[in-house]
């Protein structure tokens, strides 16, 4: 059987994560730089040239060039938040499949516009949230899903904060209300609630309700805030962000008979391994002195880092489709729409003055 060619891929924006991710696609064995695209030729030329794609890569001084480009198989899509749902419904009616970061948008209604064109296109749709493809994480579900190890789950406690500079603060897409209206909730909000999420199989909580008093800068934006999430059966989920925080990256995860502890879960420590503590049938000694059994480590290590294992994967998904007519993961798309729904709901219970919020997928 003939290897694939790899998927060519044109990069809207120059955002900084873009560096990251156009790097993970020079990794990637499936997976090529075609063509970059910004506002100024200048801007893009330079982008080019300081991230090392190809000789013969096209580089053009608009988003549109790149969409028309029939070349390009898929696009990766660092642009503000507020501007999704207008380049990814058009990069999906022109046939190309989508790679867009998260938030997704600023709203499920809208992510819904994008999620209807690219169904109709029959292109992919998958999100930027890297950690889902490290192979820990593979590793933390099989400790999670295990019955006699780790149990049923009771509560997951995630966090994500990192402390900003005066100068992000004051200037950074993600605090200023007509890019990145969800502030600290949608930039960092989003890995909590996925993680939550994950641990929970997929199923969306009954109700959420925020904490009081978060964080808003002058414009009315997101900077640190905190939620709870609550199922009909006693499970219980709660998450903070915050830019005004030390760098924080945890999972708690606690069943009847485990605990999961993960202290770097979005960006590892280390590129080529990654860890994390599970616990079973914890105790005391005689004495009430000290733990019985501690939690022990588990190290995962990996060839490639996370962010080109989920070019990798997306890629893949995109050759099905390509080379053998296969139809569209729709995985990826609904694990999106219940991370966004989430958002909203935390969203909305800070703008209806702390009420609980009923889920209604």
């Amino acid at each position: 059987m003939t290897e694939s060619p790899p998927i060519r891929f044109g990069v809207i924006g120059c955002a900084e994560i873009a560096r990251k991710v156009s790097r993970a696609i020079s990794l990637s064995p499936n997976a090529s730089l075609h063509a970059v695209g910004s506002r100024s030729l200048e801007k893009a030329k330079a982008f080019a040239i300081a991230n090392g794609f190809p000789e013969g890569a096209k580089v053009y001084a608009s988003y549109e060039e790149v969409l028309d480009d029939p070349n390009v198989d898929a696009v990766y899509m660092p642009l503000p938040t507020s501007l999704h749902v207008r380049w990814a419904v058009s990069a999906a009616k022109k046939g190309k499949h989508v790679l867009l970061e998260k938030p997704v948008a600023l709203s499920a209604l809208e992510f819904d516009e994008i999620v209807e064109a690219c169904e109709s296109s029959g292109v992919q749709l998958m999100d930027g949230t890297m950690w889902m493809h490290h192979p820990r994480t593979a590793a933390i579900k099989e400790f999670l899903s295990d019955t006699q190890r780790f149990g049923q789950l009771k509560s997951i406690h995630t966090i994500f904060t990192f402390g900003a500079d005066p100068d992000f603060l004051e200037n950074d897409i993600r605090v200023k209300p007509d890019l990145d209206a969800l502030g600290s909730l949608g930039d960092e909000g989003w890995y909590c609630v996925r993680a939550i999420l994950f641990a929970n199989n997929y199923e969306l909580p009954k109700t959420v309700l925020a904490s009081r008093e978060p964080v808003l800068n002058k414009a009315g934006v997101i900077l640190s805030c905190g939620a709870s999430l609550f199922w009909e059966d006693g499970r219980v989920a709660t998450l903070y962000c915050s830019f005004l925080s030390n760098l924080t990256m945890d999972i708690t995860a606690v069943g009847t008979k485990g605990t999961l502890h993960v202290h770097d879960f979005i960006i590892p420590y280390e590129e080529k391994k990654a860890s994390f503590y599970a616990a079973s049938e914890s105790g005391f000694d005689d004495l009430v002195t000290r733990w019985g059994s501690e939690p022990s480590k588990h190290v995962i290590e990996n060839d490639l880092p996370q962010e080109a294992l989920m070019v990798s994967e997306f890629s893949r998904l995109v050759a099905e489709i390509k080379f053998n007519k296969s139809k569209p993961e729709k995985k990826w798309p609904t694990i999106s729409r219940k991370t966004q729904l989430i958002l909203d709901a935390v969203k909305a219970s800070i703008d209806r003055g702390f009420e609980p919020i009923q889920i209604k997928e």
